[in-house]
């Protein structure tokens, strides 16, 4: 595909470089752009538009996973065999094609430094995305900020970022990754294989031993809806906590 006319204005299309895909694990795939977007906020996200050559136009929109001031945008596009978008990505984009991006967008899904911790994010699947973009911020520029990342997925090999997250963690003691998996037995000691619901939650919350000043939670519509409940039962206020649903063809 390719892209087609870029529109004005503070929000228009414009052309963005593929520099390198790289696989993340067998259904999802970093796909890193370059364009002049100017900064962003971690938690933000791009629109991408694909335009073919008889005119006909999918657009779709992507969190961005890497943290703000790195120069590049890493993308993570999760393989859909119904998508329109997410098969260009992983059958054939390659290295200097072009795509037309148009962001950041986004305000109130986003963590900066100043707004401080402690930090709980919670993430469903892919939802780790825009929470991964936090962890990374968080890391680089406000190591101090407590933070505490509950991030459950199908199996251990479809964990996004896994190897970078459970490096943080090993490098930083301010911040801890508890994950469980709801198809596949428990890597670590301190993990858990079974499905995030409020009990697990009270546990985990309970281990952490802090009140967060601030909850993120990202993932589908269902695994949203249920943390949320589950959280403002566990008497978090609801006012803290901010959410991020994925949803649709990609």
């Amino acid at each position: 595909m390719t892209p087609g006319v870029l529109a004005p204005g503070p929000s228009r299309w414009q052309e963005a470089t593929i520099e390198r895909i790289e696989p993340q694990t067998p259904r999802v795939t970093s796909v890193f752009l370059r364009a002049d977007l100017g900064p962003h906020d971690a938690g933000q996200h791009v629109d991408v538009r694909l335009t073919a050559p008889d005119g006909y136009e999918a657009q779709r929109s992507y969190s961005i996973a890497s943290a703000p001031g790195t120069g590049s945008i890493e993308l993570a596009v999760e393989s859909l065999e119904d998508g329109e978008v997410s098969p260009y990505f992983h059958d054939v984009a390659m290295p200097g094609d072009t795509v037309e991006v148009r962001g950041p967008i986004g305000g109130h899904f986003v963590w900066r430094v100043d707004d401080g911790g402690p930090l709980l994010l919670v993430a469903g699947g892919s939802g780790v995305v825009p929470l991964m973009a936090i962890a990374r911020h968080r890391a680089a520029k406000g190591p101090a900020t407590i933070a505490l990342l509950v991030y459950s997925a199908r199996t251990w090999e479809e964990l996004l970022f896994r190897e970078e997250l459970l490096s943080i963690e090993a490098q930083d003691p301010n911040f801890k990754v508890v994950i469980t998996t709801t198809r596949g037995p428990r890597q670590r000691v301190d993990d858990l294989d079974r499905r995030l619901d409020r009990s697990l939650l009270h546990d985990i919350l309970t281990r952490w031993g802090h009140t967060p000043r601030t909850t993120y939670v990202c993932g589908s519509n269902v695994f949203v809806e249920a943390v949320t409940s589950s959280l403002v039962l566990e008497e978090i206020p609801p006012t803290s906590i901010r959410t991020e649903r994925f949803g649709g063809k990609n």
